[in-house]
């Protein structure tokens, strides 16, 4: 090891998976990204699901809004109070955020935390979000993400209590205050 400090860009790649990885190749974007399709909106409440630190946190969210991906919304006005909601480039990444969690269930943890299924018919998604019954891709706001067999019940955040109740992605998650 020569002690060189590990490069922030890949300005010597000309290549689309680089360009990406650009925008949301840094550590706890894709968490922040998922967390978004889950429902998660306000600053608090990524804070509290991810135990992300304060910092690295208003760094994603404000990188995230740069680059289109989600759109910073004004909820409150007194005390001035933000959300952060997926644009249809952020919602684009659903494929990817898929076939990401697929690869590690597969390869990594061997564990199913959440199905993900067909809202109208009820069925599991196929790895491209396919529907095997109703044999069509199923749109993202048709998604409902419930527990799966290997979720904790007992979780100690209350989004993660929240997202134990079955829910459509993108619909604002629910969290009670207690």
């Amino acid at each position: 090891m020569d002690g060189m400090a590990l490069g922030k860009d890949y300005a010597t790649q000309e290549c689309s998976i680089a360009s990406a990885l650009e925008v949301i190749g840094e550590r706890w974007t894709l968490l922040v990204i998922r967390d978004a399709f889950y429902g998660v909106r306000r600053y608090n409440d990524f804070l509290v699901h991810l135990g992300i630190p304060r910092a690295v946190l208003a760094s994603r969210l404000q990188a995230l809004t740069a680059q289109g991906i989600l759109e910073k919304r004004r909820y409150q006005e007194s005390p001035p109070r933000d959300e952060y909601i997926l644009t249809d480039r952020g919602i684009a990444l659903w494929p990817t955020l898929r076939a990401l969690g697929l690869w590690g269930r597969e390869h990594l943890t061997g564990r199913q935390l959440r199905i993900f299924r067909h809202a109208a018919c009820g069925t599991e998604l196929g790895p491209y979000s396919d529907c095997p019954t109703c044999g069509t891709v199923v749109a993202v706001p048709d998604v409902e993400v419930v527990p799966g067999p290997d979720l904790g019940r007992d979780p100690a955040d209350p989004v993660s209590r929240a997202l134990l109740k079955p829910k459509r992605l993108l619909q604002p998650v629910e969290v009670d205050p207690a």
